[in-house]
């Protein structure tokens, strides 16, 4: 049997996935408490993530927002980026089709290395360099 391949990404695959991700960041233990001290409407944060994730994959250009400056107002350190990008790359290949997913992972490290670099936040080794699932 050939392997076909899958349907182009569309908008609808981009708010699956960041409203499943995101469920599970509200209710992980180290993320969730980071997050609920300033997402104040979760409806509009992850409209907003669909936007930015639209701009970055699809090109939309979509997504108007500062990520540094609002990374800027949050608690983090380098354990944060590596349990959020170890969250998004399970639930990335949880909810798109292999390749999908693994496009969503490789700009998100990229994204996170950007931001640590700009929050000056060191990274204790090479967290953000996660194994290839599947």
């Amino acid at each position: 049997m050939p392997m076909t391949e899958p349907a182009p990404l569309t908008e609808q695959d981009i708010a699956r996935l960041v409203d499943r991700f995101y469920d599970r960041v509200r209710v992980h233990p180290t993320l969730g408490p980071v997050f609920a001290a300033v997402v104040h409407d979760w409806d509009e944060h992850k409209t907003t993530l669909v936007a930015f994730w639209s701009s970055i994959v699809l090109k939309t250009a979509r997504y108007r927002g500062n990520p540094m400056a609002m990374h800027r107002l949050l608690p983090i350190d380098a354990s944060h980026f590596a349990e959020w990008l170890a969250l998004w790359q399970d639930t990335a290949h949880a909810v798109l089709a292999p390749a999908q997913a693994q496009q969503f992972v490789e700009h998100a490290q990229r994204i996170a290395r950007s931001l640590m670099h700009g929050l000056g936040v060191q990274p204790r080794t090479r967290p953000l360099d996660l194994p290839r699932l599947r």
